[in-house]
């Protein structure tokens, strides 16, 4: 009967009246059975040790209980990174062309902001300060990867030093989150480093889904498979498939059935989900049915290219299904979920206006972008706010809405946007910067550095030194160079802009011997 007892495990405060209901018993057990004293003492012994063991049994069971509790409520997050989506490409933001009435639905339930910013006007650097916290510049990673578009003889400068992969020594958002005790999964585009030592795996996701090296897919139809000429070597690269998949499936549906099955699988513990979709990068590729309905509208009804408005539309309906999933298992109240553009539209495929030029550019159209928020309870639905915002501000905006210890060693760049949301806090910032030492092919594109303080925007033109002030409050277009009518705020500015890259150690662009002999030879 003692080691039966002993053996107890019952859970709950009942245990208390049971054991000593048993010590009584075992107390007339000894007196008929006229045992020893000393025997008497020792069952009482063996049953206060058992009495205690189950005490702290209990106790435990009991904070184990109230832990899992704590636990099921701690906020989600939903990080939704779309690549290459201009700024007007939603209805929410303007577009009449455009079919996004799921990401419209987004917006109505939570905040939109219009002057949202990407880190960078091309992908890898926008994403390193997504996951860092922290400005390209910073992270010396300042051109898509792994580029090839810098010519020895045709450019004047010499392009900056970067970096091909993103660091292991960074502690990424996904590696903050899972040392806190959350599921992360990566799945789409990562773009941030080769195998086999730089994938999602190697940051702190415990997941990744068709995360590979390459910036976009093969194809967007099944195998997902295709080839790209490496513009250094002219040699020709063969893109294998992100993930398995049958005939006649779409990327943008596969990862959302994964992104499904990755929720459906942590509704019982707190979780982290970076969807980052190949789409709506290059090649142009819409199903066919919904390119067919693009097609039949009037050209001068057509924002953008059919196959891209297509894409769009897909990529919609994956936030769609994310969106019904989170709502199906009761997870949405819980769940921050973020939205956002990696740079601006690509020019063949949208029409950026009324911003000017497109991604590669370091005006409006190259890096505003998208910026939607969800967080029912926590955020005001409608909610519109024009504070500039950037891509290196969501890392401590997701650690302060989950109740995570800040990193501020980490996310030295960006601001925690929680009193945007709440709409009851003081927000600070000084002003947002950009570094793009490099060269690119896309169209308004030149190497520069950019401030933007409240709605003045400077940009200084490494090549030719030229200067270029606009009003962004006046003149949301680019339009007028207003340098030369404000000569000292032009100055400060540009003081401004130097002192940040050097207190971040940005790499700077030197001037191209090769380009220097070539001249000479030819004069």
């Amino acid at each position: 009967m003692v080691s039966l007892l002993f053996s107890l495990r019952l859970g709950s405060k009942a245990w208390v009246c049971e054991i000593s209901q048993h010590i009584v018993v075992v107390g007339f057990f000894v007196f008929y059975a006229g045992l020893s004293i000393m025997l008497f003492r020792a069952l009482l012994l063996s049953l206060i040790a058992a009495l205690c063991t189950l005490s702290f049994s209990a106790t435990a069971d009991d904070k184990l209980s109230a832990s899992q509790g704590e636990i099921k409520q701690r906020t989600n997050v939903v990080l939704i990174l779309i690549d290459d989506l201009g700024w007007n490409d939603l209805g929410c933001y303007g577009s009449t062309y455009y079919r996004t009435p799921n990401i419209d639905a987004l917006a109505s339930g939570g905040v939109r902001f219009t002057d949202g910013y990407a880190a960078c006007n091309v992908c890898s650097p926008t994403r390193a300060a997504i996951l860092c916290g922290k400005y390209p510049a910073r992270l010396l990673l300042t051109q898509w990867l792994p580029s090839g578009r810098w010519n020895a003889t045709k450019n004047r400068m010499r392009e900056a030093r970067y970096l091909s992969n993103l660091p292991l020594e960074e502690v990424t958002v996904a590696e903050a989150m899972r040392e806190a005790g959350y599921r992360t999964a990566f799945m789409g585009k990562w773009h941030l480093g080769t195998e086999t030592y730089y994938y999602p795996e190697h940051q702190g996701f415990d997941l990744n889904v068709a995360g590979r090296d390459y910036g976009a897919p093969g194809s967007y139809f099944y195998p997902f498979e295709g080839k790209w000429r490496i513009p250094t070597t002219g040699q020709v690269l063969q893109k294998q498939k992100p993930l398995d998949g049958k005939d006649g499936d779409y990327l943008v549906d596969r990862l959302s059935e994964e992104a499904e099955k990755f929720i459906v699988s942590s509704k019982d513990a707190p979780f982290f989900l970076m969807l980052s979709h190949y789409a709506v990068h290059s090649p142009l590729q819409g199903k066919p049915g919904k390119v067919r309905e693009y097609e039949k509208m009037p050209a001068e009804k057509q924002q953008g290219k059919p196959h891209y408005a297509a894409m769009v539309e897909s990529v919609d309906e994956s936030v769609g299904r994310v969106m019904r999933t989170l709502q199906r298992l009761n997870l949405e109240k819980n769940t921050l979920v973020i939205f956002t553009s990696d740079n601006g539209g690509f020019a063949k495929a949208t029409d950026n206006s009324p911003l000017r030029a497109n991604k590669g550019s370091n005006y409006e159209g190259g890096i505003r972008v998208p910026v939607l928020m969800q967080w029912p309870g926590h955020i005001q639905p409608g909610s519109i706010c024009r504070e500039p915002v950037i891509s290196n501000d969501f890392y401590p905006t997701i650690l302060e809405a989950t109740g995570i210890e800040p990193k501020p060693f980490q996310h030295l760049d960006g601001v925690s946007l929680m009193p945007l949301l709440a709409a009851d806090g003081e927000f600070q910032r000084d002003a947002l910067y950009w570094h793009y030492p490099h060269y690119n092919q896309h169209p308004q594109s030149f190497p520069s550095g950019v401030i933007r303080d409240g709605d003045w925007k400077l940009i200084e033109n490494f090549e030719t030194g030229e200067l270029q002030l606009f009003n962004l409050a006046t003149d949301i277009g680019e339009s007028q160079n207003v340098a030369q009518q404000n000569a000292d705020l032009t100055a400060n500015l540009l003081a401004k802009l130097k002192r940040w890259r050097s207190s971040v150690n940005a790499d700077p662009m030197l001037e191209n011997p090769q380009y220097q002999l070539k001249n000479k030879k030819t004069q």
